[in-house]
């Protein structure tokens, strides 16, 4: 036999030995069929793991504790992290993920640029203290991740306006967390305003559960706890440094920093001016904020239409009610998801569904919806600069008591340099958007 025939030979018997030994050695597992579970599959009504959206959570107290619950419902969101400064909180998240999942997959942060650095994380859920939301909500987008902030979403004017302009720039999906926005109720009456039924607006009505201007305060200093269980620098972020005082650290502080931020103008007005803006077409914010009188603070649009805050005079419909007025019609709400309306034609036949409540679970889904589809959310970032700055420049009007005339196209009051200075605020290092 010839030197090639014989290498030849040699090769053949080294293959056949190769595939019986690998067979001998699988056995079982190459004859059987591959079992694959419904759930990777999308059967038995799981979502695939490719249409699912991965989440994590940033600042997750009360509030963001519901919000979550809302997300979780939703069969296409995989939560799978969660930063918060303090350890307890952390703790119970994670729990609360893991026990939904039978895993101990979610991972804790105390930093959230740890959290953001992950690249299987879609989107994240803002739910921090107001000092942080726009600082986190800007650092998330830079990073590539879609958002839904709490609100209020922004601590000045300034703010709102680089929010946008981020969010613009950038291309994420923001969903400010002004769930009313997504209740049928709601959305039926700011309907009615913004499509002409009650004819030419003439007024519309915000409750701003308060009329009066705030900041957190400083408070007497307290030994402070290690940064494992409440990291207080981290805490305060972009707000001026104060001593460590557990009482700033829980309850719903409206700003962790120096300068005008909080108040009832600010907390409702996100929701209440918010739906106000969108009865008049998310238009532009007003042009002219009078000082308090009688209750009410008077602003006006550029077209004449008033925006009023007011406290008393409420037909009782719950929490958050607004009010329409138009020449020939007007109609209120509230959250008890009821309708009062001038006349009942303007329901022309249509039954209007009553959810009562103010439930987020409608507006996380159409989030969640415009995440897939790259679209536009209820409470877009537009949306919700207009909103935050018509209640910004109503509440510097209530603190210097008296009128104030803001130029919407170059975002500055007219010839008042008081007012303007009070537009924005130094954030602290390394915070600086």
């Amino acid at each position: 036999m010839s030197k090639k025939a014989l290498s030849k030979k040699k090769t053949e018997l080294h293959r056949r030995r190769f595939l019986k030994s690998s067979l001998s050695a699988t056995g079982a597992a190459v004859m059987a069929p591959m079992v694959i579970p419904g759930s990777a599959l999308g059967l038995d009504g799981a979502v695939a793991p490719s249409e699912r959206i991965v989440v994590g959570g940033i600042g997750i107290g009360n509030r963001g504790t519901y919000d979550l619950g809302c997300f979780l419902k939703q069969p296409d969101v995989q939560f799978v992290a969660v930063c918060d400064v303090k350890k307890s909180r952390r703790v119970a998240v994670k729990k609360i993920a893991d026990d939904k999942y039978g895993n101990q997959n979610c991972e804790m942060y105390r930093d959230f640029r740890e959290l953001l650095d992950r690249s299987d994380i879609d989107a994240v859920l803002i739910a921090t203290g107001p000092n942080w939301h726009a600082t986190a909500a800007m650092t998330a987008a830079k990073a590539g991740k879609d958002m839904y902030c709490e609100k209020p979403v922004t601590k000045n004017i300034s703010q709102s306006l680089i929010l946008a302009e981020t969010m613009r720039r950038t291309g994420r999906i923001f969903q400010a967390g002004t769930q009313r926005r997504n209740l049928p109720h709601f959305a039926f009456a700011c309907e009615l305003a913004r499509t002409g039924k009650l004819g030419p607006l003439q007024k519309v009505f915000a409750h701003p559960a308060g009329m009066q201007a705030m900041m957190s305060g400083w408070l007497p200093g307290e030994p402070e706890p290690n940064k494992e269980v409440v990291d207080w620098d981290m805490y305060l972020g972009p707000a001026a440094w104060r001593p460590f005082n557990a009482k700033l650290l829980d309850g719903f502080n409206f700003e962790k920093g120096g300068g005008l931020v909080g108040g009832g103008v600010l907390e409702w007005g996100s929701h209440c001016v918010d739906l106000c803006q969108w009865a008049v077409g998310d238009c532009p914010p007003p042009v002219e904020y009078n000082a308090p009188k009688d209750g009410q603070l008077v602003a006006r649009y550029e077209n004449g239409t008033e925006l009023i805050f007011r406290e008393t005079g409420w037909i009782p419909l719950g929490s958050c009610p607004v009010r329409f007025e138009g020449e020939t019609g007007w109609v209120e709400a509230g959250d008890s998801g009821k309708l009062v309306l001038s006349s009942p034609a303007l329901l022309a036949g249509r039954t209007v569904a009553e959810i009562g409540g103010y439930p987020a679970t409608f507006h996380v889904r159409d989030f969640l919806d415009c995440v897939k589809t790259r679209g536009v959310p209820k409470g877009n970032a537009e949306a919700a600069c207009n909103a935050h700055i018509a209640c910004h420049a109503a509440n510097i009007a209530l603190s210097l008591g008296r009128q104030v005339n803001y130029d919407c196209e170059k975002h500055e009051f007219i010839n008042d340099e008081q007012a303007n200075r009070l537009r924005s605020e130094a954030l602290r290092e390394p915070w600086r958007i």
